[in-house]
């Protein structure tokens, strides 16, 4: 069974100006597609460009999945235009009233939980 590799349960998913699709749901379900271990040997080309696209794949031998390749997370530069930007209708923090909810709700003590 092949997939296009991003699938939903419901209509959750939103286009940004990255690459990637995000969700704008709670659940969001990728599918990975599936490839044979010969598409794997065949097609190793197609493959990487499928990983540098974000696509994962489950390998399989005789019907079984055997293994799976997901793309590895590669950290990108964010130059603090965009990132000023991006934060730019973020709501202010009062740090006063966030400390005291923290202190509220979070133990400072130093002894072990129970």
């Amino acid at each position: 069974m092949a997939s296009t590799g991003t699938e939903t349960t419901e209509n959750c998913l939103e286009l940004s100006t990255t690459e990637r699709p995000r969700s704008t749901c709670a659940t969001l379900t990728t599918v990975a597609r599936q490839i044979t271990q010969r598409e794997l040997r065949n097609d190793s080309g197609e493959i990487m460009r499928g990983l540098d696209r974000g696509e994962s794949f489950v390998i399989t031998r005789n019907g079984v999945p055997v293994g799976e390749l997901t793309p590895l997370h590669r950290r990108r530069f964010v130059s603090a235009e965009i990132l000023v930007a991006a934060f730019a209708d973020a709501p202010v923090v009062d740090a006063e009233r966030f400390r005291r909810d923290i202190d509220r709700l979070a133990s400072q003590a130093m002894s072990p939980r129970a």
